[in-house]
């Protein structure tokens, strides 16, 4: 697997790294020592379909549960001789929010200062920053159950942060938020990133990841099955292709004779020519339309997105193309 490096080639200083982690519920393995490399300071993204081991590999690391096996280190921290060390580093948030609805928003923040045995005046400091920040002030009196889906999301990252922890684990934060409540989570996540904080997501929303993470692993039968940034693991599909479409059925002959390799729809008048996207490809396209005087109507070009990433790396309906591309990514 690929390793982070900083400018001078030495290792970046990982705020997680494991080799080797392994986990099964009886005979069912679902994590078949994985290896990770995340960088402090970034966002990486943890993707795979519902029950590949997401879920797992965060408990894991963040000491709720042990692993079968392999090694890891969390802020510095081995996750089995030092646990309270990595608990006093982290902060996580799950699925499920862990805000108590019976209680206002403000005693929710006190409480889990108390929990991290700040004195009351530094509790009450470090809550009306919280509240603050994530827009909860007006809210902060009124019983958190009266909360929308993502104002509770809101309150639970900033119960995360009372601890000041170094590094985030959010799994899957924006399930079951409406668009505008899962930009606004962006928004804080891109913050937290910038003042410091490593984020570790899992989600399944590959939007999600495309939009925040510098790197992203996706998890299928619980293994890596690839990792890189957003941008390496598109380059690993192939599909991608400039489609051409013309209304006059003269120009559209021509332009299937001038072209090479073209796929062809006579019912549409569109060709389809593979391309990488790049613009040298696209203009040499462009050149050999220009040289047969021939101009279509309508051009768009097709570049594998993450869907077609995850599709093809898991299975689902590319049969016989995830081991060659697991094998490239490797």
């Amino acid at each position: 697997m690929p390793t982070s490096r900083q400018g001078d080639g030495r290792p970046s200083p990982a705020a997680v790294s494991a080799v080797g982690l392994r986990k099964s519920y009886g005979d069912k393995t679902v994590l078949n020592g994985i290896d990770l490399h995340i960088p402090a300071g970034s966002v990486f993204a943890l993707l795979g379909p519902n029950g590949a081991g997401k879920t797992t590999a965060v408990k894991i690391l963040s000491t709720l549960i042990t692993a079968d096996g392999g090694q890891a280190q969390v802020a510095g921290h081995d996750i089995v001789t030092s646990p309270q060390a990595v608990r006093a580093a982290i902060g996580v948030t799950g699925q499920f929010s862990a805000v108590d609805a019976l209680i206002t928003g403000e005693e929710n923040m006190l409480l889990m200062a108390g929990l991290h045995h700040l004195s009351k005046a530094e509790g009450q400091r470090v809550t009306a920053e919280l509240l603050e920040r994530f827009d909860l002030v007006e809210a902060a009196k009124k019983p958190a159950s009266t909360y929308s889906g993502g104002m509770k999301r809101r309150l639970d990252i900033a119960m995360t942060l009372v601890g000041s922890p170094r590094i985030i684990f959010l799994d899957e934060p924006t399930t079951g938020l409406d668009p505008r409540s899962r930009r606004t989570m962006w928004q804080i996540i891109r913050e937290l990133v910038t003042g410091g904080v490593t984020v570790f997501l899992t989600t399944q929303y590959l939007d999600e990841a495309d939009e925040l993470a510098d790197r992203i692993a996706v998890l299928n039968d619980g293994r890596i099955a690839a990792e890189g940034s957003a941008d390496e693991l598109k380059r690993l599909i192939p599909g991608g292709h400039v489609r051409l479409r013309f209304s006059d059925p003269a120009a559209y002959q021509s332009a299937a004779s001038a072209l090479r390799e073209v796929a062809r729809d006579d019912e549409a008048l569109a060709l389809q020519i593979p391309s990488d996207g790049s613009q040298r490809e696209l203009r040499s396209i462009l050149d050999r339309l220009d040289s047969a005087a021939i101009e279509a109507d309508e051009l768009t070009v097709h570049t594998p997105d993450l869907d077609d990433v995850f599709f093809a790396l898991t299975g689902a309906n590319v049969p016989n193309q995830p081991s060659q591309l697991k094998e490239n990514a490797r």
